[in-house]
């Protein structure tokens, strides 16, 4: 949840009763299917280039609406509709994600009365009356906000996560009446993957408006980073938190995308790009619990020199650990065969990665195991010991790979689009969906950064165990 102030317009309650949303979303579904045994009808005679034209065009339509009917509904349901969006790529039409995406564009908060009453709810008035709360919410989001707060007793500044009343007990049945209604209006297929990606977004669901959770892997996130002073991870509250609310340090920072941070100097914007990427390593090859959630509100940047705590270089401030999942090392140490094989360029290492990860298959041609192979190589260019197949764009004149100029993602997926892998792709492992996502996600913010340096030395230090200090080194101001 962004930390920024955000304006916008604000509700006295969100409908979480079970009936009231259900009869909302049953009379959406059901206003939906009309809308396809409509069209289906009057599509029936047309020629096939024009028919597959207006059933994308009505894909697209019944999604928009349907995105409206959630986007009222807020709470539990538009956080389903996000997740869907971000996660769903395998499962769902491209114009319903696209549509989707645009519930990431709510601001509506609930008013302060309610969320007050919520405070004395779970804290009780006599600890609240120890804080002086900020009634304008500095964030929103689908399943609470967030409020600034100072404790009268020290001015120690904090934030307060409150989470809306009623949606946790709504999760179930709100994400059971999306599923139905994407089944009534036609816009999905049912099916095991289907049905397993479901039951992942529900557990996914159950962790983010589990606080006490979320508090407690913050602290966790804490003590293990705490001798890496790269990052800041704010101090849980445990008196001012409870199964609603999560009280925590305020830590100021720059959005990653902010003016200030763009105009740090080169190298201190790449060290901060490989402290984001070792992070990443960390979490994939040490820990086994990775931050799935790429949104980049739940990062921050302090800039040496500014307020408070000054070590003489910038640093990332790691906010909400709600989307945090564990993961075994039965699913993982495919992964990290199949990176190990990439960067050792052994093809065959990475099929079999691949083919234990159950999307790939042994009984697929040869040339599309191989393509496949190669285009999963492909990802790790920035981390290659073999530079000379780095296109004269993506290296500045140092020899360093250049994350923004690379335009890796789209170059990948253009391989991808160009071989035949498409007619055979399985749908990945619940599991792989949500981690490259995170691997997307890592891209992304080292490339806005617009970081130029070379992965090999951070990536060999966790292959191989190799320590060199220019990979743990932070950048002085």
């Amino acid at each position: 949840m962004s930390a920024s102030r955000r304006p916008g317009k604000s509700v006295s309650r969100i409908k979480t009763g079970s009936f009231e949303r259900r009869l909302s979303l049953t009379r959406a579904g059901l206003y939906a299917g009309t809308r396809v045994a409509s069209h289906m009808a009057t599509n029936w005679f047309s020629n096939r280039e024009k028919r597959e034209q207006k059933h994308r065009a009505m894909l697209s339509s019944q999604a928009r609406f349907l995105v409206d009917e959630l986007g009222q509904l807020k709470g539990s349901v538009v956080k389903i509709g996000q997740v869907m969006a971000l996660y769903g790529e395998h499962f769902l039409p491209d114009e319903v994600t696209e549509a989707l995406h645009t519930l990431e564009d709510q601001t509506t908060s609930l008013e302060w009365s309610a969320i007050e009453r919520v405070l004395k709810e779970e804290l009780g008035a006599a600890r609240l009356a120890e804080l002086e709360v900020d009634p304008e919410p500095i964030g929103a989001a689908s399943l609470g906000q967030v409020h600034r707060a100072v404790r009268r007793s020290d001015g120690l500044e904090l934030v307060l996560k409150v989470q809306y009343p009623g949606v946790a007990d709504a999760v179930d049945s709100d994400l059971n009446s999306v599923a139905q209604l994407l089944k009534i209006a036609r816009l999905v297929s049912f099916g095991p993957e289907f049905n397993d990606w479901l039951e992942e977004v529900r557990d996914m669901m159950h962790r983010e408006v589990d606080y006490r959770l979320e508090a407690r892997t913050t602290e966790k996130f804490r003590e293990m980073l705490a001798s890496d002073p790269r990052f800041i991870v704010p101090r849980v509250l445990q008196e001012y938190s409870s199964a609603h609310v999560i009280a925590s340090t305020y830590e100021h920072g720059h959005s990653v995308s902010s003016g200030p941070v763009k105009e740090l100097p080169l190298e201190r914007r790449s060290a901060l790009g490989k402290a984001a990427l070792e992070l990443f390593f960390r979490e994939l090859f040490v820990w086994g619990e990775i931050q799935t959630d790429p949104n980049f509100g739940n990062y921050r940047i302090r800039i040496a020199g500014e307020e408070g705590e000054d070590p003489g270089y910038d640093r990332i401030v790691l906010l909400d650990f709600g989307a945090v999942q564990s993961y075994s090392d039965r699913f993982l140490d495919p992964v990290r065969q199949m990176i190990r094989a990439s960067y050792e360029q052994d093809l065959e290492a990475v099929i079999d990665g691949g083919v234990k990860l159950r999307f790939m298959s042994l009984d697929w041609p040869r040339d599309v195991l191989e393509t496949f192979g190669n285009v999963c190589m492909s990802v790790l260019e920035p981390l290659a010991s073999d530079h000379d197949q780095w296109p004269d764009y993506a290296v500045n004149s140092h020899g360093e790979y250049r994350w923004k100029q690379s335009d890796l993602p789209s170059r990948v997926a253009r391989q991808a689009a160009r071989s035949a892998i498409s007619r055979y792709f399985r749908v990945p492992p619940k599991e792989f969906v949500f981690l490259n996502r995170k691997l997307i996600g890592v891209y992304t913010f080292v490339a806005v950064l617009h970081s130029e340096f070379n992965g090999e030395p951070l990536l060999r230090k966790y292959l191989y165990g190799e320590d060199t200090s220019a990979t743990s080194q932070s950048t002085k101001a």
